[in-house]
């Protein structure tokens, strides 16, 4: 409760009562359909609203209770809550509105577990959710999330191409519909320091580094290793503790590089492959010659952050496989703030295992606002996310985030455009992939994640294989899989 306390946004002193649906708040909220959302707000009817005037005239306030996965950053470094906040100060609906923060703290493997337990309990499910694009279609299969498509109906921003095709796409679901408005996308490579790869003599001194296959990356590690003896040559998120970073930064950056798929076009998963193979190979590569991390630094929930903030910036690691939003660390708000890091860090794109067409690979992923199923205050939500997704308020979050913008409005600011390294990021997308729209993706994503850790801590690429096909057939069926 006294974490709850601290984070907890009050905004006026009147007790709150009748409160005892989803979210706290005290009005309904409107119907899962999306109520009768107005052309320029999305702002629902008074009747359908559940009486917003009734409760403002009786000076109590509506609650919006908001979650996201806490990381451990100061709150007030984290870039959601820097643009909610920033959208609160001018929501024309603050009087009647108390934001209420409530992140959910663990790993990124344990985040989805515990938001959907809230979002299936009307009594614990917030009423706005920082969703996960690749957990949307498990999400919509459980009835989690509402159907948006009545509320960007009317939402002229939505219809009038300020969002890329490609993000509307990421957030509809199997069944056509809207089930989030995106926030942003991202594009994975290798981030590496220019000066130790000059004194390992891979590159020349203020040169730009472009592997062009697999061996040429295990080359690098190994002059690394030779010649700056104190430093790690290469870092992945490796373990079962990353959870999805695992599967889509790591292991799907190099299935996808040798042109094989998690699944096929008729939707079986593939489970032995000579793909999956060389994948694993190539971790095994990396940890049986000594160019990863040690184990107990990579195999913990909080491995993204020490490679990023610390090991980076220290000088302490040459190459790391990772995605764009690490860049928002490095600012002067960031969690990490590096001087002068865009004349050492250089970002690479991820070459496919032998140099073969399109010649490099990107995972590009995204994070959406969502309203749950179980909310009572939908309509306000809803009016909220469209105030704070204005381009004003959403530069402040891409700014502070780091990651790749959804709005074309926003992609075309100077002082987004001129972000260090940020344009070679967004050029990734034009050899981006995709994880599958498909609601077992979770489940057997966290099987990926157990045949990683398993093949980093020793075992052979083709016993951990063998354990993956069983592990999925286990949890999909024997009829949805497939070997190749």
């Amino acid at each position: 409760m006294k974490r709850k306390q601290i984070l907890s946004i009050l905004m006026a002193s009147a007790m709150l009562v009748g409160m005892t649906a989803c979210g706290g708040g005290s009005s309904d909220g409107g119907s899962s359909e999306g109520g009768d959302a107005s052309a320029e707000s999305g702002e629902a009817s008074t009747e359908e609203s559940g009486g917003e005037d009734a409760d403002a005239s009786s000076g109590e306030k509506s609650k919006i209770t908001i979650c996201w996965r806490d990381d451990g950053t100061d709150i007030e470094l984290n870039a959601n809550y820097q643009q909610m906040q920033a959208a609160y100060e001018t929501w024309d609906k603050k009087d009647q509105v108390e934001l209420e923060f409530a992140p959910i703290t663990a790993q990124e493997g344990d985040y989805f577990t515990k938001v959907a337990l809230q979002l299936a309990d009307p009594g614990t499910c917030p009423d706005l959710v920082c969703e996960d694009t690749f957990q949307m279609p498990n999400d919509i299969a459980a009835g989690y999330l509402t159907n948006l498509d009545d509320y960007v109906a009317d939402y002229e921003d939505w219809n009038n191409g300020m969002y890329y095709d490609s993000m509307v796409t990421m957030v509809t679901g199997p069944d056509g519909s809207v089930y989030g408005i995106p926030y942003c996308t991202d594009t994975r490579g290798l981030f590496y320091n220019r000066d130790i790869l000059a004194q390992a003599g891979v590159i020349a001194e203020g040169e730009d580094w472009q592997p062009t296959s697999w061996q040429d990356i295990l080359d690098a590690c190994a002059a690394v290793k030779e010649n700056c003896p104190d430093v790690v040559p290469f870092w992945c998120n490796s373990g079962v503790a990353t959870g999805e970073a695992t599967s889509m930064q790591t292991y799907e950056m190099l299935l996808y590089g040798t042109g094989e798929r998690l699944i096929t076009d008729d939707g079986k998963w593939i489970v032995k492959s000579q793909g999956i193979q060389d994948s694993l190979q190539f971790l095994s590569d990396i940890y049986t010659n000594g160019y990863g991390p040690s184990l107990s630094l990579v195999l913990n929930g909080q491995a993204g952050n020490t490679s990023a903030r610390e090991y980076l910036p220290e000088g302490k690691l040459a190459i790391s496989l990772d995605g764009s939003w690490i860049l928002g660390n490095y600012s002067e708000t960031g969690a990490a703030p590096w001087d002068g890091y865009e004349d050492v860090l250089g970002l690479a794109a991820m070459p496919t295992s032998e140099g073969q067409d399109p010649g490099t690979i990107t995972l590009a992923g995204g994070w959406a606002y969502s309203i749950p199923e179980n909310s009572d205050n939908k309509d306000l939500t809803y009016d909220f996310i469209q105030h704070m997704m204005q381009p004003e308020y959403y530069k402040t979050y891409i700014m502070q985030a780091g990651n790749i913008a959804v709005r074309t409005d926003t992609a075309e600011d100077e002082d987004y455009a001129s972000r260090p390294l940020m344009d070679v990021a967004t050029q990734f997308l034009e050899t981006a992939e995709f994880r599958p729209q498909n609601d077992q993706y979770s489940t057997v994503s966290t099987s990926i994640q157990q045949m990683v850790e398993s093949v980093v801590s020793g075992a052979s690429p083709e016993d951990a294989m063998n354990q993956y096909a069983t592990s999925v057939a286990r949890s999909v069926g024997e009829d949805n899989v497939v070997e190749q």
